[in-house]
């Protein structure tokens, strides 16, 4: 539906533009009429016209044109088109958002699959954990107090369990609701690992990386068109020169319509000059600057905006990678411990509750690994998205407007 809501909108600025551009050629008219009229005895025409009924048909075809000496009608063009730019931006940037929301959540479901299978192995561990204790407290070997222990952090991982499973059932009706499925959709979606893909930030973000962002493309085309109402305010202060014409017939005796002697013929110039209108114009074209004013704020916000996003997210990629160096370094120091139990049960020299421990111990390192690696999956669709995700200006629509402008770079009054 967000989509669709967007489509709408760019269908209703082709709408206006198409008007616009309609506006600005020429137009041609047939016109149609026949009426029967009596005149009064008393009036202008004397008898024999005075007192009697006549029929009158008249058929005529009426041609304009504007000739659009000062620029309003290209200025409405120009700045219809640029709403039409904008809208279609604006499209581009719901399609990234409804796509980086849609991998966002498909990485938390599968990463919350992987941890809940991760944490299944942990209760079972633990399970084994509790049986252990359990027997060595019958014969004397432990404290109750250890047992009680165990069997508190078994119910602790249970209730883990059941609200990770809890959340990734939300997370996988987020994901059906984001694909606007039913309620059969996904119903084949299985866990998966979740890809490890390198990262390589750019040796340099700057801001030409930013020109992919819709949301500024957006902010851009909507300045431009507002600079187009400005000039179109401007032309309506200026006379304003039409050419008419017309030709026709026009008789009172349907056997003489067709004749030549029935023919009519107009042709002349038209001059429209505003005098006084109470300064609507003024407070019109006032208006308008008002909107630029306020547009151009807007898209130099829109600029501050994205370069901070750009910066905090590539500083979290960073961050989560140095995270996740020292989390594998951890991850290999706890497989270590285990190996080492591993030998020492071997050979007795270590009993199995310490064994269980140490896969235990890794077996939430490995959750550990998990949610980092869960994170830095969300933060490069943030990047990405960030970035702009690689959208570009399709110009088919703008080749009657000015040459592409460098959208970044911030506009002034």
């Amino acid at each position: 539906p967000t989509l669709e809501i967007a489509a709408a909108r760019i269908d209703s600025a082709r709408t206006t533009l198409a008007f616009n551009r309609a506006d600005k050629g020429a137009n041609v008219n047939l016109n149609a009429q026949r009426n029967r009229q009596r005149y009064s005895s008393n009036g202008l025409f004397p008898a024999p016209i005075g007192g009697a009924y006549f029929t009158e048909t008249t058929v005529q075809v009426q041609a304009g044109y504007d000739f659009d000496w000062w620029g309003k009608h290209r200025a409405q063009i120009a700045a219809a088109l640029g709403d039409v730019n904008a809208q279609r931006a604006d499209y581009a940037q719901a399609e990234q958002i409804l796509a980086a929301a849609t991998a966002q959540s498909y990485f938390s479901l599968q990463g919350g699959w992987a941890r809940l299978e991760n944490l299944r192995q942990s209760i079972a561990t633990q399970s084994d954990i509790v049986a252990d204790t359990t027997k060595r407290v019958a014969h004397g070997l432990a404290a109750i107090d250890r047992q009680r222990m165990a069997e508190s952090e078994l119910s602790s991982l249970n209730k883990q369990a059941g609200q990770l499973a809890a959340q990734t059932a939300i997370e996988r009706e987020a994901l059906r609701a984001l694909v606007a499925g039913d309620s059969n959709a996904l119903a084949d979606l299985k866990p998966r690992k979740l890809p490890d893909i390198p990262h390589a930030l750019p040796d340099r973000l700057g801001m030409e990386l930013l020109v992919r962002r819709p949301d500024l493309q957006a902010a851009h085309w909507r300045v431009e068109a507002s600079l187009n109402r400005i000039e179109a305010a401007q032309a309506a202060f200026y006379p304003d020169i039409n050419l008419s014409a017309s030709a026709g017939l026009d008789s009172i005796l349907m056997s003489n319509f067709l004749s030549a002697a029935s023919r009519t013929l107009f042709i002349g110039p038209t001059l429209s000059l505003p005098l006084f209108d109470s300064k609507r114009l003024d407070a019109r074209l006032e208006s308008s600057r008002s909107e630029r004013n306020g547009l151009i704020a807007d898209y130099n916000q829109s600029v501050f905006n994205a370069v901070r996003d750009v910066a905090q997210q590539s500083i979290s990629v960073r961050g989560i990678g140095s995270q996740i160096g020292r989390q594998d370094e951890v991850m290999r120091a706890s497989r270590d411990l285990l190996k080492t139990a591993q030998a020492k049960f071997r050979q007795g020299l270590t009993d199995r509750n310490a064994l269980l421990n140490a896969t235990l111990s890794l077996s939430r390192q490995e959750d550990e690994s998990l949610q980092l690696h869960n994170r830095q999956l969300q933060a490069e669709v943030s990047l990405i998205k960030a970035l702009g995700g690689g959208y570009r200006v399709d110009s088919a629509d703008s080749a009657d407007s000015a040459d592409q402008h460098a959208p970044l770079t911030q506009i002034s009054q």
